[in-house]
């Protein structure tokens, strides 16, 4: 049925993954009238979360960084009943295994590796140094500093080539993904900066309780669930249940899906990433620490049922591999041969659970970056996403956030209630 004259909107948002759940609570909590369309069956766009074989997955290995500002302000941490990562990561080499850790968390491992001789006192010095910047530096710096590839600032804080090929790419490798440290410096510093500040967790029912719970939050009745938006209508939007006006109109989709829904707008490349899920009778690393490859082989796997053991519902381990692109069944098995040696254990029996291919997964953040986009297209359309700012979380947040302020500019209701 279509929406008369009487049910005009103030704003309609398209999209209900988190900067368009961000945006229609803060436009709902100003006092308009929105209505929050969502063309899937359940909110969260590509943070989602589906129960197979009895497993928890989530679409692509996700964490959730308690430091982001956003989150904070938006979340009841403990409803999420999270648990972490330990604050570290293993990076297997072909000389062992090497444990590196946040080192105003763990100072004793730096010392460690310093004494046994795994790495040298240049790479530890630049490691402190950008540690301590990014925990006490307030974050205007980063966005008044002139942009660089990661790769550069990275040679610039003093980092020895050997140590920036073990460490740095294969894990900056599994943030950006892209293997080649091409991403912005800006967004470096600011992954940096959150990842000392915050902590790594899962929630106790997946990735999928985030969006889940700012749903809750919504006022009864702005959202629709199964609702595809067809096309802009200079009235508002064209839908499954017909036109619904609005005197302003949010597209908070995928980069795809805006550029179909605004002819003009020229959205970044997109990331690709695939992740595997295997079950396995016994853990092959009994702790919940990321683990990468020097060789890159492979982003980074896990054993998330160290972290979340609900997240099994047998009581075998879940064990998450993430690659790049979309490999074919080859390849998967060349990462199967790879987990076998990274983990130490014969992979021959372990069972797939899950494949998940999220294209678009994140934007290609290259400098230079701007860290603050208007979401204004044109009058009356606004257009918000991790597309038009950090490919994150909190990025995501902060752009519906933005969308929701220029709307109520735009409407002259910025004092509105």
């Amino acid at each position: 049925m279509a929406e008369g004259q009487d049910d005009r909107h103030d704003v309609v948002v398209i999209g209900a993954g988190a900067a368009g759940l961000a945006c229609a609570s803060d436009l709902a909590a100003a006092g308009l009238r929105v209505r929050l369309l969502e063309a899937e069956d359940t909110v969260g766009g590509r943070i989602r979360t589906e129960r197979v074989a009895g497993f928890t997955t989530d679409r692509g290995f996700q964490v959730f960084n308690t430091a982001y500002p956003q989150v904070g302000r938006r979340l009841d941490l403990r409803a999420l009943f999270l648990r972490p990562f330990t604050p570290g990561v293993l990076v297997h080499t072909d000389r062992g295994r090497l444990r590196l850790t946040d080192p105003t968390r763990r100072p004793r491992d730096g010392i460690g590796l310093l004494t046994g001789g795994r790495v040298g006192p240049r790479d530890l010095i630049a490691f402190g140094a950008l540690s301590a910047h990014a925990m006490l530096a307030p974050a205007s710096r980063v966005r008044a500093r002139p942009d660089v590839t990661t790769r550069t600032a990275l040679a610039e804080a003093g980092f020895s080539e050997d140590f920036v090929e073990t460490f740095f790419r294969p894990f900056l490798s599994g943030v950006f993904l892209e293997d080649s440290l091409e991403t912005s410096a800006r967004f470096f510093h600011l992954v940096w900066r959150s990842m000392l500040r915050g902590t790594l967790c899962l929630p106790r029912d997946g990735i999928g309780a985030v969006p889940a719970q700012l749903a809750a939050g919504l006022p009864r009745g702005v959202l629709r669930i199964s609702s595809p938006v067809s096309e802009l209508t200079p009235a508002g939007v064209a839908s499954g249940d017909g036109e619904v006006r609005a005197r302003a109109v949010v597209v908070a989709t995928g980069a795809g899906a805006a550029a179909r829904l605004l002819p003009g707008l020229e959205p970044p490349a997109g990331r690709t990433v695939t992740t595997l899920y295997h079950a396995v009778e016994r853990s092959p690393l009994p702790e919940p620490t990321l683990l990468i490859d020097a060789r890159r082989r492979f982003l980074n796997t896990c054993v998330l049922t160290e972290v979340q053991p609900g997240y099994s519902g047998d009581g075998r381990s879940l064990v998450s591999t993430s690659v790049l692109g979309a490999p074919a069944p080859a390849d998967e098995a060349a990462v199967l041969s790879a987990l076998a040696e990274v983990y130490g254990v014969d992979t021959g029996t372990w069972e797939p659970v899950h494949r998940v291919t999220v294209r678009n997964a994140l934007p290609a953040m290259t400098p230079p970056m701007s860290l603050t986009r208007t979401t204004r297209f044109a009058p009356g359309r606004y257009v918000c996403g991790d597309h038009r700012a950090t490919g994150s979380l909190q990025g995501a947040l902060a752009s519906g956030a933005r969308a929701a302020r220029e709307v109520l500019a735009g409407l002259g209701a910025a004092g509105t209630p």
